[in-house]
């Protein structure tokens, strides 16, 4: 047999009516209007042929069967919003939590995302910082880390490898005349504390490095080469991370020289979990996009 429920419209009207004790501010919880509100809880009298409430002028009062119900429905209908808000989240796709250096995000990443094929399986969200391969306590799925560095309990895939070379601002390199690796002594040179090599690159062009102060030092290479950007000086660049921006005009590279490549960026995520589906096909996708820049990532892998 079918169940015997009273509308539901009216139960709606009369919980919220009885937890606010108002009509008025039933209806402006439910979008109604106080006489829907009204019609509605004397629709549900009528059905269970009993008075809910004593009306006093303009006070309501629940009567004791009024009361015994709102207690009930009230319970009933926060199970069911419970239920409901658990269903929709289980039809959302899982998200994929992606742990990164804010230049691997702003100058690889972000650009290329629109060709990430799962997007409509799965959601990033992307989290910059100091990627700390340490799982238990970075909640992250899935880290893009400096180097290659082996890391016990913990897959290690070097993805990107690199040159550098110097960079700089149009407006700055005309102003400066930068025509030979000697023009650097007249410009300011930046530098980043993960790996300063600009007494490397001079060698490899045969002069040797300037002898004035050094120039300002940046965290990481994405403050320096946003700051050569903005014709704060010249920046010794990572190949593989100003692509983009050469290509938009934002950075000339200056002279041939470039130095000999080195794993920049690696692939991390617990050994555990590197099977799993979201994982796997997010790691495929940065492999896919490496080749498309036409530099596969290295083959080998690095386990702790």
């Amino acid at each position: 047999m079918g169940r015997k429920l009273p509308p539901f419209a009216a139960v709606r009207a009369f919980e919220a009516a009885a937890r606010r004790m108002s009509f008025k501010d039933a209806a402006a919880e439910l979008c109604l209007s106080p006489s829907a509100v009204s019609h509605q809880v004397r629709a549900l009298e009528d059905y269970l042929d009993t008075r809910l409430f004593e009306r006093r002028g303009n006070a309501l009062a629940l009567t004791l069967t009024g009361q015994g119900y709102a207690g009930r429905l009230t319970g009933l209908l926060d199970g069911i919003e419970a239920a409901s808000q658990a269903a929709r989240a289980e039809v959302r796709p899982p998200v994929l939590r992606v742990l990164c250096t804010p230049g691997f995000a702003a100058r690889w990443m972000v650009p290329r995302m629109a060709r990430f094929a799962h997007a409509d399986a799965l959601r990033l969200r992307v989290s910059v910082g100091a990627p700390s391969t340490d799982f238990a306590s970075n909640d992250a799925d899935v880290v893009i880390h400096w180097a290659d560095a082996p890391v016990p309990g913990v897959l290690v895939e070097p993805l990107m490898e690199s040159g550098r070379y110097p960079v700089v601002s149009p407006a700055l390199k005309e102003e400066l005349r930068l025509a030979r690796p000697e023009d650097l002594y007249r410009a300011t040179l930046m530098h980043d504390e993960t790996m300063d090599m600009w007494a490397d690159w001079f060698a490899l062009a045969g002069v040797p490095p300037p002898q004035f102060p050094r120039g300002p030092e940046f965290p990481n290479c994405e403050l320096a080469t946003t700051a050569a950007e903005q014709g704060g000086g010249v920046v010794l660049a990572y190949d593989m991370m100003v692509r983009d921006t050469l290509a938009s005009g934002r950075l000339v590279r200056l002279f041939d020289q470039v130095t000999l490549p080195f794993v920049i960026y690696s692939f991390a995520c617990a050994e555990a979990r590197a099977g799993e589906p979201m994982i796997r096909a997010f790691r495929h996708w940065l492999r896919d996009e490496m080749a498309r820049d036409g530099r596969p990532a290295p083959l080998q892998l690095v386990r702790g």
